[in-house]
């Protein structure tokens, strides 16, 4: 399945389409689902009984047997039905990835962290695929069932036009990091307090580079790479006068991808840090980390979920670009994340989700200086989702 599929298939959505599409993601949840069952089956007596890896095991069990039992759905009626049923599972599933992290994190030395980490990123890119199906079609059921749809409405579609489902047809790659910016730097202020001097963030390149992607999932990984870039600088500079040195970010467009540098003098990454960088299960500060998952019950992995609380738009709804941010879905501000709060999983998530539609994602560190950090983005949308390290087969 690949971002032009999904494109092509929402663009006319007639009645049997939208059918189609339910009968689809009815055959595609449980037959995924159980292949994580069976994966987790494999572990480790002592690892799947960690009361954390249990939490995960129960919730994909209890899905599994809802979802099977779902009947060939044939009307608009059964559809509304099975979307409230996708609806309900996706909210009581948004602890999975906290809990799945801190099960890793307690489970260290009870199995190899290499193989620890293959299960981590193929439950999370497997959880992924699940859920882009299943919001792709609750999306495609609201466009579906609002008024605008019907050739005989009065409401405008222009808004909706650049979507189809959740996929956003023209993303802009400087309107992302722009807003990815502001939100970082807001971040910032509130963590470090209003007097402490927050870098610029400049842009440079192709600036109208746009592409057809889940702007959620871009949102995600440059909000996490700008908040870094932030964290450090301003921890590097916070004894420093002056202005601390701008943030750069390049944006390249080549024939077949975008490509987003991210260069910042924050000092770079300390050298017995460099290995455990892409790890979700291994590194220093264990227990740290423990301790502020336990402060994040539910996490969808989203740049509007670290916002902090009691921030409210001054803009005028009418001239708001809200429109542009991806409609109710998993991916949006469903927890607040103190903006301080580090959970040692940013990188690796970042990279899970950048090389799901045929990305990459690579740091480059000079010690004492800074970090370059490269987001490589399909610009054609017509890789497909990537479901494993090496996209087998058995990792549906």
């Amino acid at each position: 399945m690949a971002l032009r599929q999904l494109t092509f298939f929402g663009r006319t959505l007639t009645e049997s389409r939208l059918l189609s599409s339910a009968n689809y993601v009815r055959s595609e949840l449980p037959t995924r689902i159980a292949h994580r069952i069976r994966d987790m089956q494999t572990l480790p007596y002592v690892v799947v009984t960690n009361p954390h890896m249990s939490h995960v095991y129960e919730l994909y069990y209890k899905a599994f047997d809802a979802f099977r039992r779902v009947p060939d759905i044939k009307s608009v009626e059964e559809n509304d039905r099975y979307c409230q049923l996708i609806k309900t599972t996706l909210q009581e599933h948004l602890s999975v990835i906290p809990r799945l992290a801190m099960g890793v994190l307690e489970c260290q030395g009870l199995m190899k962290s290499e193989e620890m980490d293959t299960f981590m990123n193929t439950l999370l890119r497997s959880r992924i695929s699940r859920r882009v199906i299943a919001e792709q079609h609750l999306s495609l059921t609201e466009t579906f069932n609002s008024p605008w749809h019907f050739p005989d409405a009065k409401f405008s579609a222009e808004v909706q036009g650049d979507f189809v489902g959740e996929v956003f047809l023209r993303c802009n790659a400087r309107e992302v990091v722009e807003r990815c910016a502001k939100t970082a730097q807001d971040l910032a202020r509130e963590a470090y307090g209003t007097s402490a001097a927050i870098p610029r963030i400049t842009l440079a390149g192709h600036l109208d580079a746009t592409f057809p992607y889940i702007l959620s999932h871009l949102e995600y990984i440059v909000g996490e790479l700008l908040r870094n870039s932030i964290q450090a600088v301003v921890e590097r500079e916070e004894h420093h006068t002056g202005d601390p040195p701008p943030i750069e970010v390049l944006i390249c467009e080549a024939p077949q991808h975008v490509i987003i540098r991210i260069s910042d003098r924050g000092g770079g990454v300390p050298r017995e840090l460099l290995p455990h960088l892409w790890s979700f299960s291994k590194g220093p500060h264990t227990q740290t980390r423990l301790e502020n998952l336990l402060q994040v019950p539910k996490m969808a992995a989203t740049m509007q979920e670290i916002k902090f609380n009691g921030v409210k738009s001054t803009k005028d709804p009418a001239k708001d670009d809200d429109h542009l941010l991806p409609r109710d879905n998993s991916l949006s501000a469903l927890t607040s994340r103190p903006p301080n709060l580090r959970l040692g999983m940013g990188l690796p998530m970042s990279r899970v989700y950048a090389e799901y539609w045929a990305g990459s994602l690579a740091l480059h560190s000079l010690e004492g200086y800074g970090v370059d950090v490269f987001l490589q983005i399909s610009r054609l949308g017509n890789k497909n989702e990537q479901l494993s390290t090496r996209a087998s087969m058995d990792a549906v």
